[in-house]
């Protein structure tokens, strides 16, 4: 079994540890820019940033975009959540996966999305609406925003042959996100993608994803009243 590299993601991580545990970094305390980290340890600003993300997953650090990363006042181990491929969440129960683009267009941003992502009015984006069923019936219906500037082979994706979901998953790096979880009401393009009646209740996943400080994409996912969401510890 080979050892892992010197400036591994694995050994960066322990040795940012041992400078928290050593007390080099007290609590509180703003550390050097992923930019610097990397400089110093002569590897590149993406594994430095992969280290950072799994130290903030585990309560080391409190990462804040244009605030930089603090070591954390009272480390604590945070629930953590992975971006889930759709198909495989349903293959994994045991579906048959399907999905359909319901929308496809190119187009400037809502004021929502302006205001979540911090973007200018006038920045062309790709809209789409995305079905996912399970065994012929609707499993979730997907209302995404793409930054073009951000991710400019979205114009061209195969989404003939893969969903939007799966192939941002897989070709498109992210450093950094944030979900929230509420129920709503379907209105009538939910309704009508998931086929119940408009005002019936829905579970709604909103999740944004940046590289650095450039937004990604932010969307809206629509479950079925009874969905069950589990995260680790």
């Amino acid at each position: 079994m080979k050892s892992p590299k010197p400036n591994s993601q694995t050994n960066i991580q322990n040795d940012l540890l041992r400078r928290i545990h050593s007390g080099e970094w007290q609590p509180g305390a703003l550390i050097p820019t992923e930019a610097s980290l990397a400089k110093e340890i002569g590897c590149a600003r993406t594994t430095v940033n992969r280290a950072l993300q799994k130290l903030a997953n585990d309560g080391h650090v409190v990462r804040k975009r244009r605030s930089g990363t603090r070591i954390a006042l009272t480390p604590v181990r945070k629930a953590t959540m992975e971006i889930p491929i759709v198909r495989d969440e349903i293959e994994g129960k045991g579906g048959a996966y399907k999905f359909l683009i319901l929308l496809s267009e190119r187009v400037k941003p809502p004021l929502w999305v302006q205001v979540r992502l911090g973007i200018s009015k006038d920045e062309e984006m790709v809209h789409l609406h995305s079905l996912h069923i399970s065994d012929s019936h609707p499993y979730m219906f997907e209302d995404r925003w793409v930054s073009i500037k951000a991710v400019p082979e979205i114009t061209s994706a195969p989404f003939d042959k893969v969903s939007p979901n799966e192939w941002l998953v897989r070709e498109v790096p992210y450093s950094g996100g944030e979900n929230s979880f509420s129920v709503c009401t379907a209105d009538e393009t939910v309704a009508n993608a998931m086929e119940t009646t408009v005002g019936k209740a829905m579970f709604l996943v909103e999740r944004s994803t940046w590289i650095y400080q450039t937004p990604i994409t932010t969307l809206k996912m629509y479950y079925p009243e009874g969905f069950r969401l589990t995260t680790k510890l």
